[in-house]
């Protein structure tokens, strides 16, 4: 595998599903604007989506993917198929019991879930109307996410990448097709998720056939590698998906705040999910069966090599993004998404979500560079003891900070708590002598940061001269952030050029290696 194609592979149609989700939520903001409406469906949406990142991206993908390249390795794709079958039917029964379960329990998980809906009048059975109809979403997707393993490990990354588009496509549909007042169209994007996860899993399942790797149902047999996939995916299901854990604490806490601070920390992480999707999942996603190829090839060298380049392509695209989101947050959130029902107010209060949550945006970006350091070599725990760690940390600070800066305080939270865990997770690594950062890493961290400081200081002069045209009419507002981010990155392409970052030979040595 090519690290630089295959990151460039998962980033474009990452990208491309960004792009379509910006879209949804822009429609999402106009049709439901901050209300009980859209709290609703971000808590709705949010439940699933959390075991989703549990069960699925998180645990599944960690504790599946080494195991199953392992296999290729060791045993053959004849054994490595039969052991991928013998999950999915395991996998399909659990999470079958699981989501019947939390849809007869719902009722008594939302006072939980979100303890201040009950002070808006039908705003918590509006709640738990909308969790029952999307979180079937969770049993369809997880499949999916072994369906995305399988064809990772073999290199194919692009298919599974472009699923989450179809995810956004499916709202959008639903949204314009069947929105029409503000519960009308929260219904009606429920009934969207739901669809989703069919539509997702039959196009894994299409590209799965076409790899020749068409796997079937089998009767559920709880075998003695399917024991083991389980035994560490429970550790990983915390360790794997802090992020996720994170948020869903902030997203309780705000229900206790005011109406609308559960949509204004929802938007501003719809904007650090660009970078952190883009770069973040791209890297970790392409790295972990890389390396855990590697490692079972004896390569240790070139593995720890592996894991410096992807740090490095993380820091030279995640830097300078969350220095922007810092310095122009406004413009950013007033472009996407100050119109219809979505006023001033609410986009000044997304803006300071926007920038405590890019201060921990290169944090959020390492967590998923570094973990598949540990889940290559099958160590699940030592992630999960980190995360809780960082977990608690985070719910202390969310308290102490909320009464100070109400839901900025809960974005800061998170950012904080996430710098607490990536910090870990290096030194861990390093101890074991499992990581050591390279000479070419070390000497380019100074590049990177050098560059994303000129970047930064420039867009932020740019700003201040460019103001009256951001306050104008929605076409001069675009046109104007658009101008801005075309020239922050061709100044940070200049100045990182000038401080050695990169050449132009060795992207085309990069792109051209096997």
């Amino acid at each position: 595998m090519n690290l630089v194609r295959a990151i460039s592979a998962i980033g474009s149609m990452t990208m491309l599903s960004r792009i379509f989700g910006f879209a949804r939520d822009i429609l999402i903001a106009n049709f439901l604007g901050a209300g009980a409406v859209a709290d609703a469906f971000v808590v709705a949406f949010r439940f699933p989506n959390l075991f989703r990142r549990l069960f699925a991206e998180g645990a599944f993908a960690a504790a599946f993917v080494p195991m199953f390249s392992k296999s290729i390795e060791g045993e053959g794709e004849g054994s490595a198929k039969q052991f991928a079958e013998e999950a999915l039917s395991v996998l399909s029964l659990a999470l079958l019991v699981f989501v019947v379960c939390a849809e007869l329990a719902m009722p008594w998980l939302m006072p939980y879930l979100a303890p201040g809906f009950d002070a808006v009048p039908g705003k918590m059975e509006m709640t738990t109307e909308f969790s029952r109809i999307a979180f079937p979403y969770l049993l369809f997707i997880s499949l999916v996410a072994l369906q995305s393993g399988v064809l990772n490990a073999f290199g194919k990354f692009a298919a599974a990448a472009a699923a989450p588009v179809l995810l956004n496509i499916t709202l959008i549909v639903a949204l314009l097709a069947f929105g029409g007042n503000d519960e009308q169209s929260g219904r009606a994007l429920v009934w969207g998720v739901f669809a989703a996860g069919i539509v997702q899993f039959l196009w894994m399942g299409w590209h799965c056939h076409r790899a020749g790797f068409h796997l079937q149902i089998r009767a559920p047999r709880l075998t003695e590698k399917v024991r083991i996939l389980g035994r560490r995916i429970l550790p990983v299901m915390f360790g794997a998906s802090l992020y996720q854990i994170n948020f869903l604490v902030g997203t309780i806490l705000a229900t206790t705040i005011s109406d609308g601070a559960v949509s204004y920390l929802y938007y501003a992480d719809r904007v650090t999910q660009l970078p952190l999707g883009v770069v973040g999942i791209a890297v970790g996603t392409a790295l972990l069966p890389m390396i855990s190829r590697q490692l079972e090839s004896g390569n240790a060298e070139r593995a720890n090599a592996s894991q410096n380049r992807g740090i490095e392509i993380a820091l030279l695209l995640t830097v300078p993004a969350a220095l922007a989101l810092i310095v122009i947050p406004g413009p950013i959130i007033a472009v996407l998404f100050e119109r219809g029902a979505f006023g001033k107010a609410a986009s000044e209060a997304t803006s300071q979500a926007l920038m405590a949550y890019a201060i921990g945006l290169p944090a959020y970006v390492g967590i998923r560079v570094f973990t598949p350091g540990f889940y290559a070599r099958e160590d699940t725990a030592t992630p999960v003891r980190i995360a809780a760690l960082s977990m608690l940390v985070n719910i202390a600070m969310n308290f102490l900070l909320m009464r100070h800066f109400a839901h900025v305080g809960i974005a800061m939270a998170s950012s904080i708590s996430a710098w607490l865990n990536i910090g870990l997770l290096v030194a861990v690594l390093a101890k074991r002598g499992h990581y050591r950062a390279d000479a070419r890493l070390l000497s380019r961290l100074f590049g990177i940061a050098g560059a994303s400081i000129i970047m930064a200081a420039g867009l932020w002069y740019a700003a201040g001269w460019a103001e009256p045209w951001l306050v104008g009419r929605l076409w001069q507002q675009a046109t104007s952030l658009t101008i801005l981010i075309v020239a922050g990155v061709a100044v940070y392409a200049i100045a990182s050029r000038l401080f050695g970052v990169y050449s132009i030979d060795e992207i085309k040595r990069m792109v051209r290696s096997k």
